[in-house]
């Protein structure tokens, strides 16, 4: 098979498909793989690592696409990829379509077939290739709200470990999944009071049994979010449901409820966001202001933490690209079970439900 591994053009996006190592395993399964000039060194990956592990470099996007039946990539495509996607051709990267109905229509119009990274799901509700990035993402999110709480940025002005003879910084994460736990890590690791809500009691057990004694769980409803939200500092958004949109668990109202300062960090922004209030910004410009509550609604937050992301992700996306390759997608899907809940769209029809249940199309399932 022909892998194409395009250069991202999503604004501030420095992560790449695939890394010399990746690029290595399938020539080394008889495999050709093209690699847009540039399109690692972002990542710390440059042009003559690619050629040692056996690629070979183009120079534009549009000869990537042109020439390969596989591309792997990172994020989704933005407008400027649309035309250059063909009739047939695997697309394996992160899609989040049911928060964004024009690039689903995209995606139909070019009879591609779409696999998504976040929809790849195993035996036990797992999802493997989201995981990593839901790691980094609740990691950053933790980062990120500390550093947007201060003075000059109109947060709070609140140092989330405290000193001595101040009181930390309050958290609450709102989701106990993986975001949720690495937010919840990282703030606890700080020094941070820490609150996480869920609606599953095996969750919240689980959070009580391995994190100290200052991250403390409740039961989320929204009782209980409106009256966390007033007493709170950081709020980070960490819900999700698979491939389909987030659930606004905080509405505009709320936000009047929170004391100036406030930062909302919310991760789920890729789905569409767990506030009312979110709206995708990047890197570039990240944050905005709605009645003194500070948003933080970066839809691609690992990518400013390439290397880091990069190497993560493609530990996990690799043995499937293998065997994409190997196989092709329809025999790889049929014998992998979790793959095959990776397909999203597949010659111009939309094969996950939630997709459909996002726009209230009529289903298309076959």
């Amino acid at each position: 098979m022909i892998v194409g591994v395009p250069k991202e053009i999503k604004n501030n996006e420095s992560r790449v498909g695939m890394t010399p190592a990746g690029v290595f395993e399938l020539v080394k399964n008889n495999h050709t793989v093209y690699v847009q000039s540039e399109a690692g060194e972002r990542s710390g990956f440059f042009n003559h690592d690619y050629q040692q592990a056996g690629a070979t470099i183009l120079d534009t996007i549009g000869q990537v696409y042109a020439i390969s039946d596989m591309i792997v990539k990172v994020k989704e495509p933005i407008a400027e990829e649309y035309g250059l996607i063909q009739k047939g051709q695997i697309v394996f990267t992160y899609f989040h379509f049911a928060s964004s109905e024009s690039l689903t229509k995209a995606m139909i119009a070019s009879k591609s077939i779409c696999i998504a990274y976040e929809t790849v799901e195993d035996e036990d509700g797992t999802l493997p290739l989201l995981t990593p990035m839901s790691e980094v993402a609740g990691r950053m999110a933790i980062q990120q709200g500390a550093k947007y709480l201060e003075k000059p940025v109109k947060g709070r002005g609140v140092l989330l470990g405290g000193v001595p003879g101040v009181a930390p910084g309050r958290v609450l994460v709102l989701g106990a999944g993986t975001v949720g736990i690495q937010a919840a890590k990282m703030a606890a690791g700080l020094g941070a009071h820490v609150t996480i809500l869920d609606v599953n009691m095996k969750r919240l057990r689980y959070v009580n049994d391995v994190m100290p004694s200052h991250v403390v769980t409740e039961f989320s409803s929204e009782f209980n979010i409106r009256k966390l939200i007033k007493t709170h500092d950081l709020i980070i958004g960490g819900v999700l449901l698979k491939g389909a949109k987030a659930p606004n668990l905080i509405t505009r109202n709320m936000l009047k409820e929170m004391r100036p300062g406030t930062v909302i960090v919310d991760v789920a922004v890729d789905q569409g966001g767990c506030v009312e209030t979110t709206k995708a910004t990047t890197h570039e410009d990240p944050v905005y202001i709605i009645d003194d509550v500070v948003h933080y609604c970066v839809a691609n937050m690992p990518g400013a933490v390439p290397y880091t992301s990069t190497v993560a992700l493609t530990n996990v996306t690799l043995p499937y690209v293998l065997k994409l390759a190997n196989m092709g997608w329809r025999s790889a899907c049929n014998l992998d079970k979790s793959l095959a809940k990776g397909l999203n769209i597949v010659d111009g029809e939309v094969v996950y439900e939630e997709i459909t249940e996002a726009f209230n199309w009529e289903p298309v399932l076959a």
